[in-house]
């Protein structure tokens, strides 16, 4: 699990922004809400908050993950599904909780490959009592083009935002 940059509690009113730049939620479904990757990366530029990648292993060491150097935000990489069956990660909670800094008022931005894994995330750590759980839209990736690939339409690669191969 990567966690650079140890998050400090976000101003709430900065937090109450973020919360009103989003989107309409999926299905009526408890959660902050939806959030570009745009409206994700200028939260955690000047703000404390976790990007929660819940992709896999080698989802992050294939395709990369973001780069958060350059803001005061910081990554934790935890399995929504775990590889290669896909069947949920049982100890997402538990893992989340563990990490330094993560308490239930932290702004968590859940990433996975295209929104998703990142939404179902999102809305079992609101049920699990986390205040701020937001669904970054489109993912790291997107959805695939009509060529079949994806980072071109949608997503944190679409958007020119900063990543590393994993």
């Amino acid at each position: 699990m990567i966690l650079a940059n140890p998050a400090k509690p976000a101003t709430e009113s900065a937090v109450s922004q973020l919360v009103s730049l989003a989107s309409a939620k999926m299905g009526g479904l408890n959660y902050a809400g939806d959030i570009s990757p745009e409206q994700a990366f200028d939260f955690i530029k000047s703000n404390d908050g976790i990007i929660v990648d819940v992709r896999t292993l080698p989802e992050w060491q294939f395709t990369g993950v973001p780069d958060l150097k350059a803001t005061k935000g910081a990554l934790a990489t935890i399995s929504w599904k775990n590889y290669p069956d896909f069947s949920t990660n049982p100890k997402f909670a538990e893992q989340l909780a563990a990490i330094s800094g993560i308490g239930k008022d932290t702004p968590l931005l859940f990433l996975c490959r295209s929104g998703g894994r990142s939404l179902d995330a999102a809305v079992a750590m609101t049920a699990a009592g986390y205040r701020y759980c937001f669904n970054i839209t489109g993912g790291f990736e997107g959805d695939p083009d009509a060529e079949g690939h994806r980072g071109v339409n949608q997503g944190w690669k679409a958007k020119k935002l900063p990543w590393k191969q994993g």
